[in-house]
């Protein structure tokens, strides 16, 4: 018996003669979802369909299997996700939160931890492949979404969050349940809380209205509006959310995320607000919780905001994660800066008003502001203040900042 001959095309696989097409191609043709045909293809109700590798191949003939009486009900991804985000907010054990992966057969529960812990080691090639990993589980691919923005703004490779970009929307395109939109919508806060943009949050987030909100995301939320309002510089604000959340984490069940990030959080909030003790007691607990494991990136990515604290305690508690945290921030921070570059470049009309936008571009191009402001009917002092709030909210800084605002609009 010979082996089957299986050619590859980026449009469809070709088996001795006979068409085949993807679990996606599937998908569009019976306006389903990539997970319903997965699941069809579990169930053996695609008559003709092959797995001669990792991947599907379903007889382009095929059709879409019918409803047969007695049969589960439609797939539906809203309770599809609910169920994965709440078997993937499980503490991690507190003595060696790794452990976790050898207590996991299901290959998506491990997907997620995977993510996450590779993300925290500072594995960013890791938790980009664990993403990967989730083609044809819209699921999966949503809950692992948000980790994989990070690691992408961590590497800089904007290119990789333009494909997570590309699939949400889809999601969000095909979707008419709110709480799935607002999920998506919470995923991309933060990208808009790493680039410093945070006009661009929804205002659910801005007003702090959770309530649809999928079951269990709480924490995320809350994690990110303390964000958001260091973003604003409302520091008060900050600590009060995060030590809000913090009292529904309890580290004696294990380790989560945001166990660290919020007290990280907390921590930030009060270098800004200058209570030095406070700041030191919350940057502690972090690291108690996370450098014993191997968990730097927490502290890595956000080394400047610590305003001079962070060195001098990592030297007194863990002097053995001072190099690598310091390097780690070196390598990671001007692909942070790469990356905001590039999103607030792509993403301006939405950071700015319409007619903010269109000061900007005169100003870009070398308009006397003399000019502009009789253009708007506006004083000279008015515009000056204005294009100051434009500089802040694109984070242009320095004496050349037109010219930096031409590279972002011309």
């Amino acid at each position: 018996m010979f082996p089957l001959l299986v050619i590859t095309s980026c449009k469809r696989s070709i088996i001795i003669g006979m068409d085949y097409i993807s679990v996606r191609q599937a998908a569009e043709k019976w306006g389903v979802t990539m997970r319903q045909v997965q699941l069809y293809l579990k169930d053996g109700r695609v008559d003709g369909a092959l797995r001669p590798g990792h991947d599907w191949l379903i007889p382009a003939g095929a059709e879409k299997p019918v409803r047969v009486r007695g049969r589960k009900p439609p797939y539906s991804l809203k309770a599809d996700l609910a169920e994965l985000i709440a078997r993937t907010t499980l503490p991690m054990p507190q003595s060696d939160p790794l452990a976790i992966l050898d207590t996991i057969s299901d290959e998506r529960l491990r997907l997620h931890y995977e993510a996450e812990l590779a993300y925290l080691r500072s594995d960013f090639e890791l938790t980009k492949q664990c993403y990967l990993r989730t083609e044809g589980d819209d699921a999966s691919r949503i809950r692992v979404s948000s980790i994989a923005i990070a690691a992408a703004i961590s590497t800089g490779d904007y290119s990789f969050y333009t494909e997570i970009d590309t699939f949400l929307k889809e999601i969000t395109a095909a979707s008419t349940d709110d709480s799935i939109k607002k999920t998506v919508e919470l995923i991309y806060i933060i990208a808009y809380v790493s680039t410093i943009s945070p006009n661009m949050c929804p205002e659910w987030m801005k007003k702090g209205d959770f309530s649809s909100l999928l079951p269990q995301t709480e924490l995320d939320a809350a994690f990110k509006r303390a964000k958001y309002f260091q973003c604003l510089g409302q520091f008060e604000n900050m600590l009060a959310v995060a030590q809000t959340a913090l009292i529904f984490c309890d580290s004696r069940q294990g380790i989560t995320f945001f166990d660290i990030y919020l007290r990280i959080v907390c921590a930030i909030a009060c270098c800004a607000l200058r209570r030095i003790d406070e700041a030191k007691r919350w940057l502690k607990e972090a690291m108690v919780i996370a450098l014993p494991h191997g968990f730097v990136t927490p502290f890595a990515e956000s080394a400047t905001a610590f305003g001079g604290l962070l060195e001098p305690m990592l030297e007194q508690f863990y002097p053995e994660y001072y190099g690598v945290i310091t390097d780690q921030w070196q390598r990671t921070f001007p692909n942070r800066v790469a990356f905001h570059n590039l999103f607030t470049k792509h993403n301006i009309r939405q950071l700015l008003s319409m007619r903010d936008y269109q000061i900007a571009l005169l100003v870009a191009q070398g308009i006397p502001y003399k000019n502009i402001a009789e253009q708007f009917n506006i004083a000279i002092g008015t515009l000056n203040n204005k294009m100051q709030v434009i500089y802040d909210t694109l984070c242009i800084t320095g004496k050349r900042r037109r010219k930096e605002l031409r590279k972002y609009l011309l």
